[in-house]
Protein backbone atom coordinates (compact mmCIF):
# COMPACT_ATOMS: atom_id res chain seq x y z
CA UNK A 1 0.00 0.00 0.00
CA UNK A 2 1.39 3.43 -0.97
CA UNK A 3 2.61 5.57 1.93
CA UNK A 4 -0.14 8.18 1.47
CA UNK A 5 -3.08 5.78 1.56
CA UNK A 6 -2.91 5.19 5.35
CA UNK A 7 -3.12 8.97 5.77
CA UNK A 8 -6.48 8.92 4.00
CA UNK A 9 -7.75 6.26 6.40
CA UNK A 10 -6.33 8.10 9.43
CA UNK A 11 -7.49 11.63 8.58
CA UNK A 12 -10.66 11.47 6.50
CA UNK A 13 -13.07 9.59 8.85
CA UNK A 14 -12.46 11.86 11.89
CA UNK A 15 -12.90 14.94 9.70
CA UNK A 16 -16.14 13.55 8.25
CA UNK A 17 -17.27 12.72 11.78
CA UNK A 18 -16.67 16.30 12.98
CA UNK A 19 -18.38 17.79 9.92
CA UNK A 20 -21.38 15.49 10.33
CA UNK A 21 -21.63 16.39 14.01
CA UNK A 22 -21.69 20.11 13.21
CA UNK A 23 -24.40 19.62 10.58
CA UNK A 24 -26.52 17.40 12.85
CA UNK A 25 -26.07 19.83 15.77
CA UNK A 26 -27.49 22.60 13.61
CA UNK A 27 -30.46 20.41 12.69
CA UNK A 28 -31.00 19.54 16.35
CA UNK A 29 -30.76 23.24 17.23
CA UNK A 30 -33.57 24.02 14.80
CA UNK A 31 -35.73 21.21 16.17
CA UNK A 32 -35.13 22.20 19.79
CA UNK A 33 -35.24 25.94 19.15
CA UNK A 34 -31.83 26.34 20.80
CA UNK A 35 -29.99 29.68 20.84
CA UNK A 36 -26.69 27.81 21.10
CA UNK A 37 -26.83 24.58 19.09
CA UNK A 38 -23.10 23.95 19.66
CA UNK A 39 -23.33 23.97 23.47
CA UNK A 40 -21.75 21.03 25.29
CA UNK A 41 -24.93 19.91 27.08
CA UNK A 42 -26.16 16.46 26.03
CA UNK A 43 -29.84 16.64 25.22
CA UNK A 44 -31.35 13.40 23.88
CA UNK A 45 -31.20 14.59 20.25
CA UNK A 46 -27.65 15.94 20.59
CA UNK A 47 -26.44 12.68 22.05
CA UNK A 48 -28.15 10.80 19.22
CA UNK A 49 -26.47 13.11 16.68
CA UNK A 50 -23.05 12.40 18.18
CA UNK A 51 -23.60 8.65 18.25
CA UNK A 52 -24.84 8.53 14.66
CA UNK A 53 -21.91 10.60 13.37
CA UNK A 54 -19.32 8.41 15.10
CA UNK A 55 -20.98 5.19 13.98
CA UNK A 56 -21.05 6.43 10.38
CA UNK A 57 -17.39 7.47 10.56
CA UNK A 58 -16.43 4.00 11.77
CA UNK A 59 -18.12 2.37 8.77
CA UNK A 60 -16.46 4.91 6.46
CA UNK A 61 -13.03 4.08 7.89
CA UNK A 62 -13.55 0.37 7.16
CA UNK A 63 -14.73 1.08 3.62
CA UNK A 64 -11.73 3.32 2.95
CA UNK A 65 -9.25 0.70 4.15
CA UNK A 66 -10.99 -2.03 2.16
CA UNK A 67 -10.78 0.15 -0.95
CA UNK A 68 -7.20 1.39 -0.50
CA UNK A 69 -5.61 -1.82 0.79
CA UNK A 70 -7.73 -4.28 -1.22
CA UNK A 71 -8.49 -6.43 1.82
CA UNK A 72 -11.76 -8.22 2.73
CA UNK A 73 -13.76 -6.25 5.31
CA UNK A 74 -14.21 -9.37 7.42
CA UNK A 75 -10.45 -9.55 7.98
CA UNK A 76 -10.63 -6.11 9.62
CA UNK A 77 -13.19 -7.40 12.13
CA UNK A 78 -11.37 -10.58 13.11
CA UNK A 79 -8.46 -12.52 11.61
CA UNK A 80 -7.52 -15.32 11.05
CA UNK A 81 -10.61 -16.55 12.88
CA UNK A 82 -14.22 -15.50 12.22
CA UNK A 83 -16.24 -13.09 14.32
CA UNK A 84 -17.36 -14.78 17.55
CA UNK A 85 -20.59 -13.58 19.22
CA UNK A 86 -19.85 -15.71 22.29
CA UNK A 87 -16.56 -13.88 22.75
CA UNK A 88 -18.40 -10.57 22.50
CA UNK A 89 -20.94 -11.64 25.14
CA UNK A 90 -18.26 -12.95 27.50
CA UNK A 91 -16.17 -9.81 27.25
CA UNK A 92 -19.23 -7.55 27.56
CA UNK A 93 -20.21 -9.15 30.88
CA UNK A 94 -16.63 -9.05 32.16
CA UNK A 95 -16.15 -5.44 31.07
CA UNK A 96 -19.42 -4.36 32.70
CA UNK A 97 -18.27 -5.85 36.00
CA UNK A 98 -14.84 -4.21 35.80
CA UNK A 99 -16.15 -0.79 34.72
CA UNK A 100 -18.90 -0.94 37.34
CA UNK A 101 -16.29 -1.64 40.00
CA UNK A 102 -14.18 1.27 38.73
CA UNK A 103 -17.14 3.64 38.89
CA UNK A 104 -17.85 2.48 42.43
CA UNK A 105 -14.28 3.13 43.55
CA UNK A 106 -14.28 6.60 41.97
CA UNK A 107 -17.57 7.38 43.71
CA UNK A 108 -16.04 6.40 47.04
CA UNK A 109 -12.61 8.05 46.86
CA UNK A 110 -13.15 10.97 44.45
CA UNK A 111 -16.88 11.71 44.10
CA UNK A 112 -16.31 15.30 42.95
CA UNK A 113 -13.96 14.41 40.08
CA UNK A 114 -16.57 13.26 37.51
CA UNK A 115 -18.70 16.39 38.02
CA UNK A 116 -21.67 14.51 39.46
CA UNK A 117 -24.14 16.75 41.31
CA UNK A 118 -27.27 15.00 42.62
CA UNK A 119 -29.72 12.29 41.62
CA UNK A 120 -32.59 13.67 39.58
CA UNK A 121 -35.08 12.18 37.14
CA UNK A 122 -36.97 14.32 34.62
CA UNK A 123 -38.22 13.87 31.07
CA UNK A 124 -34.77 14.89 29.85
CA UNK A 125 -33.19 12.25 32.07
CA UNK A 126 -35.42 9.51 30.66
CA UNK A 127 -34.80 10.66 27.09
CA UNK A 128 -31.02 10.70 27.50
CA UNK A 129 -31.09 7.29 29.19
CA UNK A 130 -33.07 5.77 26.32
CA UNK A 131 -30.71 7.25 23.72
CA UNK A 132 -27.69 6.12 25.75
CA UNK A 133 -28.82 2.51 26.01
CA UNK A 134 -30.02 2.23 22.40
CA UNK A 135 -27.42 4.21 20.44
CA UNK A 136 -24.23 4.43 22.51
CA UNK A 137 -23.27 0.86 21.51
CA UNK A 138 -23.31 2.12 17.90
CA UNK A 139 -21.01 5.01 18.86
CA UNK A 140 -18.64 2.74 20.80
CA UNK A 141 -18.46 0.20 17.97
CA UNK A 142 -17.90 3.04 15.50
CA UNK A 143 -14.88 4.32 17.41
CA UNK A 144 -13.41 0.83 17.60
CA UNK A 145 -13.96 0.23 13.89
CA UNK A 146 -12.34 3.57 13.12
CA UNK A 147 -9.29 3.40 15.37
CA UNK A 148 -8.67 -0.30 16.01
CA UNK A 149 -9.95 -1.99 12.82
CA UNK A 150 -8.84 0.73 10.39
CA UNK A 151 -6.33 3.26 11.77
CA UNK A 152 -4.21 0.70 13.65
CA UNK A 153 -3.48 -1.60 10.68
CA UNK A 154 -3.26 1.36 8.28
CA UNK A 155 -0.54 3.03 10.38
CA UNK A 156 1.19 -0.32 10.99
CA UNK A 157 1.52 -0.78 7.22
CA UNK A 158 4.22 1.91 7.18
CA UNK A 159 6.61 -0.56 8.89
CA UNK A 160 7.54 -3.99 7.57
CA UNK A 161 8.78 -5.74 10.72
CA UNK A 162 5.81 -7.09 12.68
CA UNK A 163 6.57 -5.93 16.22
CA UNK A 164 7.68 -2.38 15.31
CA UNK A 165 4.62 -2.17 13.05
CA UNK A 166 2.34 -3.06 15.95
CA UNK A 167 4.01 -0.40 18.12
CA UNK A 168 3.49 2.23 15.41
CA UNK A 169 -0.12 1.14 14.92
CA UNK A 170 -0.86 1.28 18.65
CA UNK A 171 0.80 4.68 19.02
CA UNK A 172 -0.97 6.30 16.07
CA UNK A 173 -4.39 4.83 16.89
CA UNK A 174 -4.04 5.71 20.57
CA UNK A 175 -2.96 9.30 19.92
CA UNK A 176 -5.59 9.73 17.21
CA UNK A 177 -8.26 8.52 19.62
CA UNK A 178 -7.11 11.08 22.18
CA UNK A 179 -6.96 13.92 19.65
CA UNK A 180 -10.55 13.49 18.44
CA UNK A 181 -11.78 13.72 22.05
CA UNK A 182 -10.51 17.28 22.05
CA UNK A 183 -9.21 17.54 25.60
CA UNK A 184 -6.60 20.14 26.55
CA UNK A 185 -6.10 18.62 29.98
CA UNK A 186 -2.92 16.50 30.34
CA UNK A 187 -4.60 13.96 32.61
CA UNK A 188 -7.52 13.46 30.24
CA UNK A 189 -5.38 13.44 27.10
CA UNK A 190 -3.13 10.83 28.66
CA UNK A 191 -6.12 8.78 29.79
CA UNK A 192 -7.73 8.82 26.34
CA UNK A 193 -4.40 7.78 24.80
CA UNK A 194 -4.14 4.95 27.33
CA UNK A 195 -7.67 3.76 26.50
CA UNK A 196 -6.71 3.74 22.81
CA UNK A 197 -3.55 1.73 23.43
CA UNK A 198 -5.36 -0.66 25.80
CA UNK A 199 -8.20 -1.44 23.41
CA UNK A 200 -5.67 -1.78 20.61
CA UNK A 201 -3.81 -4.34 22.71
CA UNK A 202 -7.08 -6.20 23.30
CA UNK A 203 -7.68 -6.38 19.56
CA UNK A 204 -4.16 -7.64 18.85
CA UNK A 205 -4.20 -10.23 21.65
CA UNK A 206 -7.64 -11.60 20.73
CA UNK A 207 -7.15 -11.18 16.95
CA UNK A 208 -10.54 -9.54 16.70
CA UNK A 209 -12.70 -6.58 17.57
CA UNK A 210 -15.02 -8.29 20.08
CA UNK A 211 -13.04 -7.48 23.25
CA UNK A 212 -12.37 -3.78 22.54
CA UNK A 213 -15.95 -3.21 21.38
CA UNK A 214 -17.31 -4.94 24.48
CA UNK A 215 -15.11 -2.87 26.78
CA UNK A 216 -15.92 0.38 24.97
CA UNK A 217 -19.66 -0.32 25.04
CA UNK A 218 -19.66 -1.23 28.73
CA UNK A 219 -17.56 1.82 29.62
CA UNK A 220 -19.57 4.36 27.64
CA UNK A 221 -23.03 3.00 28.46
CA UNK A 222 -22.38 2.68 32.19
CA UNK A 223 -20.73 6.08 32.49
CA UNK A 224 -23.48 7.57 30.34
CA UNK A 225 -26.14 6.16 32.66
CA UNK A 226 -24.40 7.38 35.83
CA UNK A 227 -23.65 10.82 34.36
CA UNK A 228 -27.29 11.19 33.31
CA UNK A 229 -28.81 10.09 36.61
CA UNK A 230 -26.35 12.23 38.62
CA UNK A 231 -27.06 15.43 36.65
CA UNK A 232 -29.99 16.46 38.87
CA UNK A 233 -32.48 16.08 36.04
CA UNK A 234 -30.61 18.41 33.68
CA UNK A 235 -28.65 17.66 30.46
CA UNK A 236 -25.10 16.79 31.47
CA UNK A 237 -21.89 17.94 29.80
CA UNK A 238 -18.43 16.37 29.77
CA UNK A 239 -15.77 18.91 30.75
CA UNK A 240 -12.54 18.28 28.83
CA UNK A 241 -10.95 21.68 29.39
CA UNK A 242 -7.61 22.27 31.09
CA UNK A 243 -7.58 21.25 34.79
CA UNK A 244 -10.70 19.11 34.36
CA UNK A 245 -8.81 15.85 34.95
CA UNK A 246 -7.00 14.58 38.02
CA UNK A 247 -5.31 11.54 39.53
CA UNK A 248 -8.64 9.73 39.96
CA UNK A 249 -8.23 8.74 36.31
CA UNK A 250 -5.56 6.31 37.49
CA UNK A 251 -8.39 4.22 38.93
CA UNK A 252 -10.00 3.98 35.50
CA UNK A 253 -6.59 3.29 33.99
CA UNK A 254 -6.31 0.29 36.31
CA UNK A 255 -9.67 -0.94 34.95
CA UNK A 256 -8.21 -0.83 31.44
CA UNK A 257 -5.17 -2.83 32.56
CA UNK A 258 -7.40 -5.39 34.27
CA UNK A 259 -9.38 -5.85 31.05
CA UNK A 260 -6.22 -6.32 28.97
CA UNK A 261 -5.00 -8.97 31.44
CA UNK A 262 -8.38 -10.70 31.37
CA UNK A 263 -8.35 -10.81 27.56
CA UNK A 264 -4.80 -12.19 27.56
CA UNK A 265 -5.69 -14.94 30.04
CA UNK A 266 -8.89 -15.87 28.23
CA UNK A 267 -7.25 -15.99 24.80
CA UNK A 268 -4.28 -17.98 26.07
CA UNK A 269 -6.66 -20.52 27.59
CA UNK A 270 -8.65 -20.69 24.36
CA UNK A 271 -5.53 -21.31 22.28
CA UNK A 272 -4.25 -23.94 24.71
CA UNK A 273 -7.61 -25.74 24.58
CA UNK A 274 -7.66 -25.58 20.78
CA UNK A 275 -4.12 -26.93 20.53
CA UNK A 276 -4.94 -29.73 22.94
Amino acid sequence: MSWWKPLVVILVPPLVMLLLQVVLYQVVGLIEGSDDPMSADFTPLKLLAINISIGAAGVLAILLLVRTAKVPWRSLISFPRTFDARRLTYYLIAAALLVGAGIGVVALVAPDSPGWTAVGVTGTTIGVLVVTVLSTPLQSAGEELMFRSAVLPAAASWVRAVRPALVVGLAVSGLGFAVVHGSTDPWLFGYYTFIGVSTGAMAIISRGIEAPVAFHVANNVLFGIVNTVMADGEPYAIDRSTDSGDASLLILGAVNIAMVVLVWLRERRARTTSAG
